[in-house]
Parts: structure tokens; C-alpha cells; sequence
């Protein structure tokens, strides 16, 4: 029995909440004094669902893209102590055949339980908007690319960002959609009627929005606004108050709505690691305090940020409120992916991942599936 903590639940934070956890899950909940049973004191801690992250390419010195799943392994651990209880492996642009390693190694996590599936961000990527990925490995998204891929993930691929303007682009966010993985927008110089053709055909989610992408024009709207506005769509927000600015996370959740909002790390392998020298993929990064950037252009390259952090920025930056981070940390994740009935919310029935927060919303203990996670502890 959790006591003695405001619980983020479902319909708001009850100053008075507690919880049950038998067998890995939730068995009860309520408010006022809980029944008879061992007890266990969160010490005024605010309680929330366990962090959700969907965009995220490693950590702790380690990244997705590797062929050991020992490697993966420590990267999920390290965002584990900052209270991210499901995650998403995200792979960037490499030839096909190295993504096909990489998705063959993630797969044994994914059926151990250690990850909720992988996520594609390339090949299939727009050169003029591709970032930190490696220009000489994108190409067009044609079906034997995806064929490839899809068959090495061996039915967990949950997520694949295109850029919907390159030649197949729509046919290939339909094969996407019939294959059951969710289709994300991003790295696109499209317009914004290239990008509503790819909505219409099932592409679901904007993969963080601002960044990746043409920006926004009065005349021509582009990507953004037809993403933002269109009710079909979830955005991702990096929330590091670095990729976008405190104004336009605050800016583009009002509009979504929590029902449309998603935060994500977007984080690399220097994440809970020191400064210094790193790598993307096959691309060289540099990062100083903290911000990872290309050598030379400085262009950003992923985020060190944790869904902890994200939480922190999303309210005390943006100036959301706790119940709208919950949304967007863990409940619209959840939905998002397909999960909302075993996680995503403290209810009853769920699985048992929650974060302690303090009064500085950094986590003192994070439990995933009815289990402490020792590492977390602070």
C-alpha cells in the first residue's frame, strides 16, 4: 500500500490518494484512509504514471543504434532512473541492411519486456530538413526498403518518420498503416498539401514538431499548421526548452490539447553522460553543457534531456499545469501506442508504474511493474 502522497490520477491529484500494488499491478485505489496493510510512505511525494517516451536514441553513453542488446540495455537503464518505465528504441538513417542488424538485435528487448518496440526515424528522410542524420544513407521509401525493414523487426516496429513529399512517400505511409505501424511525419520540406495527402492516407503523429521541418509561414502554412491543426494528428514536443522556445511548447499544447500531445526526449547516448565527443548514428556530435550539436554547422543533434526533466520544463518553463504533464509524459503515450489498457494512468487494473516526484518534481523513487527500481533512488 502506497500512502501518504498526492496521486495523479485519472481525474486530477487527490492530495489524500493511495494505492494498492499485488502481483505487479495496480489492485486498488482511492482517497481518505486506505484499508488495513503493510504500508509503504511516499512522504508527501507527488505520484504520477511512469514516464512514456516514444522518441528516444539512447543514454548513459549507450545508443539504440548498436547490434548489442547490452548496449541498448544500459541506455534504458539510465533513462529508467529518471522515471521512464516504457520506451521506444529510435534508430537514425543508416543503410538498410544496418537498420536490419539493429532492428534484429532490439527485437530480443522488446519480447523480453525491456522496450515497447522500436521506432524508425529514416531512411525515408527529406535532405534539405534531415538534421543530424546521415545524408548519404537516405533514400525513397520504396516497398522493398520497407519490406526489408518490417520483416527484421519481426512485428515490432511501432513507429516510422518519413518525409511525405519523396517519391512513394503516401504509398508508403499506407503500407505503414496496414502493417499496424503508426505513421509519423518529420524531417519533411513538403507543403502543407504533401503533408495533408499523407494524413489523409493514416500518418498519425508529428515527429517533433518545429524541428525537422519548414517552418511556419503566413502565406504558406507548411507542415506545422496543417500538423497542429489537423485533430487527426499527436504531436511530439521536445521539451528542453532548447529545440523550441517555452512560448511555442506553450503555444502548440494549448491548441493540441491533451488529448493531441506528446512529449519526448529525442535524447542521444551522451544523455546522463558528460560532456565531450559523441556519435549519431555515423555522425560526430559535439556536446557542451549539455546541448549536443553537429561539429561545424552546430545544428542540433537529438537532446541529453529525460523525460523527468521534460515533466519539470513542461510545467515550471511552459507553464502547464501537473495534470496536463501527466497527459503528456503518460497517458497520451499510452494511447498512442496501444498500451493504455495495461499503463499510462494510475487506475485500477494497470500495471504498477509510477515515479515519486519531490516538491522539485525530480524523482525519488521510480517503481515499473510492482518492482523498485533501486537504481532510482534518491
Amino acid at each position: 500500500m502506497l500512502t501518504g502522497g498526492r496521486v495523479a490520477f485519472p481525474d486530477g491529484v487527490a492530495d489524500d490518494g493511495w494505492l494498492r500494488v499485488s502481483g505487479g499491478v495496480i489492485a486498488d485505489v482511492g482517497t481518505g484512509t486506505p484499508p488495513d496493510g503493510p504500508r509503504v510512505d511516499a512522504g508527501g511525494a507527488l505520484v504520477v504514471p511512469g514516464f512514456i517516451d516514444t522518441h528516444c536514441h539512447g543514454g548513459g553513453g549507450a545508443a539504440f543504434s548498436t547490434t548489442d542488446p547490452a548496449e541498448a540495455a544500459r541506455a534504458i537503464a539510465a533513462h529508467r532512473r529518471h522515471g521512464t518505465t516504457t520506451m521506444l528504441a529510435s534508430l537514425v538513417t543508416d543503410p538498410v541492411p544496418v537498420l536490419a542488424d539493429q532492428l534484429a538485435a532490439l527485437s530480443e528487448l522488446v519480447e523480453d519486456g525491456e522496450l515497447a518496440g522500436v521506432h524508425l526515424e529514416g531512411p525515408f528522410l527529406a535532405a534539405p530538413r534531415c538534421g543530424a542524420h546521415d545524408p548519404a544513407s537516405l533514400r525513397d521509401p520504396d516497398s522493398s526498403a520497407l519490406d526489408t525493414l518490417l520483416d527484421a523487426g519481426r512485428g515490432h516496429v511501432r513507429m516510422m518518420t518519413l518525409a511525405p513529399e519523396l517519391p512513394g512517400g503516401v504509398k508508403a505511409v499506407h503500407r505503414l498503416v496496414e502493417s499496424g505501424v503508426v505513421a509519423a511525419i518529420g524531417h519533411t520540406d513538403g507543403t502543407g498539401e504533401q503533408v495533408r495527402a499523407a494524413v489523409d492516407a493514416g500518418a498519425t503523429v508529428a515527429t517533433h514538431l518545429y524541428n525537422g521541418m519548414r517552418p511556419l509561414h503566413h502565406r504558406e502554412p507548411g507542415p506545422i499548421a496543417v500538423l497542429l491543426e489537423d485533430e487527426r494528428v499527436t504531436i511530439e514536443l521536445i521539451c528542453d526548452l532548447v529545440h523550441v522556445h517555452p512560448t511555442m511548447v506553450r503555444l502548440a499544447a494549448k491548441h493540441a490539447g491533451r488529448g493531441r500531445t506528446v512529449l519526448v526526449t529525442d535524447a542521444m547516448s551522451a544523455t546522463g553522460a558528460a560532456d565531450g565527443a559523441y556519435t549519431l548514428g555515423k555522425l560526430a556530435v559535439d556536446v557542451h553543457d549539455g546541448v549536443a550539436t553537429l561539429p561545424g554547422s552546430g545544428a542540433l543533434a537529438g537532446s541529453t534531456l529525460t523525460m523527468d526533466a521534460a515533466f519539470r520544463n513542461f510545467v515550471h518553463g511552459a507553464g502547464m499545469s501537473i495534470e496536463d504533464a501527466v497527459w503528456a509524459t503518460a497517458s497520451r503515450p499510452a494511447e498512442l501506442l496501444g498500451i493504455a489498457d495495461r499503463t499510462g494512468r494510475l487506475s485500477r487494473g494497470l500495471q504498477a508504474d509510477l515515479v515519486l516526484l519531490g516538491d522539485d518534481l525530480r524523482p525519488k523513487r521510480v517503481l515499473r511493474r510492482g518492482l523498485w527500481n533501486t537504481e532510482g533512488d534518491r
